[in-house]
């Protein structure tokens, strides 16, 4: 049984990351389209080593017929037309933060909560849910399960990529622009960001939290346990794709570094790499293009009863959006909720 597929957003990192990841799992499909702004139709895009789809336009895009939406075009765009795909029948996932913390709809990592895809008949829409989260809520899941979380503090150190091609590009303009000593005012972010953190992502928030950091406690929360205290501090490095996450747990129930160890080694989507020598961990260059989430430094803290902290990386292109949607349409294909969609 094949399905057709929808990529919206095509032209876009994600988009294309989206397209890359259906051709390199081999998702069944009988047909894809390449969907994106107007001002991007009829362009091409890749689809595996031999393919190119022509784009089209998003603003007639008929959904009729189409058993899956794959979107990423910005939480605007997905507003006004991830209702309209749903409505024509077509099951959209959307990586924007849009619906993500709407009552009805399924807020979703695979690995961590599959049964909320169950909700999402309500209306059609299954939500991504933001990169930082997904990468720290995959490496939680099993330590909440055996020892129950009570409070994760997090600090955050996020590639450009999550601020798209743009943030991208102004990173290499930056950096050129240091070595042959000339000014590039920043365009995408408040500082210059070639050798430089910038502790900031999205807008500022009431109580002097950034709207990613409250993303991060929100988004736990919906997804592994409306209990958990979340704290975090997100701050933009100057790396091209891949966010670190140092994370700080405290627990209910004893643990040692031991048991989180051996438990993060049987656990699904992650990878331990936690060797206590020189290069003995897992850096965001080195998870570029890796569907894991590659879990290091695995320690206890002794400032509180029952704590941890530990170092994990992920591909936020990868994990952090594309392969978290196509793997939640799979989920959906495993527990037989595409079946009538594919007649």
């Amino acid at each position: 049984m094949a399905y057709r597929v929808a990529v919206v957003g095509a032209t876009g990192a994600v988009g294309r990351e989206m397209l890359k990841t259906l051709v390199e799992r081999n998702f069944p499909v009988s047909e894809v389209a390449a969907v994106a702004s107007g001002r991007s139709a009829g362009t091409e895009v890749s689809y595996g080593d031999k393919r190119v789809l022509k784009v089209q336009n998003l603003d007639t895009f008929d959904f009729k017929g189409w058993d899956i939406g794959l979107f990423s075009p910005g939480a605007a765009v997905s507003a006004v037309h991830a209702p309209r795909a749903a409505a024509a029948g077509c099951i959209v996932i959307d990586n924007t933060s849009q619906f993500r913390m709407d009552a009805d709809v399924p807020l979703v990592v695979p690995e961590v909560n599959p049964h909320h895809l169950r909700q999402f008949s309500k209306r059609g829409i299954i939500a991504n849910p933001n990169c930082s989260t997904i990468q720290m809520v995959v490496a939680l899941k099993p330590l909440h399960d055996a020892f129950r979380i009570k409070r994760v503090v997090v600090a955050t150190y996020q590639s450009v990529s999550g601020a798209g091609k743009e943030g991208m590009d102004e990173l290499f303009m930056h950096t050129k622009s240091s070595y042959v000593h000339e000014q590039s005012p920043p365009q995408q972010f408040t500082k210059e960001i070639a050798f430089n953190c910038i502790p900031h992502i999205d807008k500022f928030m009431d109580d002097g939290s950034t709207k990613e950091e409250w993303k991060m406690v929100v988004e736990t929360k919906k997804i592994l346990d409306p209990s958990i205290a979340v704290h975090a501090t997100c701050v933009r490095v100057p790396v091209f794709i891949g966010h670190g996450e140092a994370v700080n747990v405290e627990f209910e129930n004893s643990v040692t570094a031991g048991e989180a160890r051996a438990l993060l080694r049987d656990s699904p989507g992650i990878e331990v790499v936690d060797v206590r020598e020189d290069g003995g961990y897992v850096t965001q260059l080195e998870c570029q293009g890796e569907d894991a989430v590659f879990v290091s430094r695995i320690r206890k803290d002794p400032t509180v009863p029952h704590g941890l902290s530990f170092w994990c990386v992920s591909d936020n292109l990868r994990k952090g959006a594309a392969l978290n949607a196509v793997q939640i349409a799979e989920t959906l294909i495993a527990q037989g909720m595409l079946a009538k969609k594919a007649a």
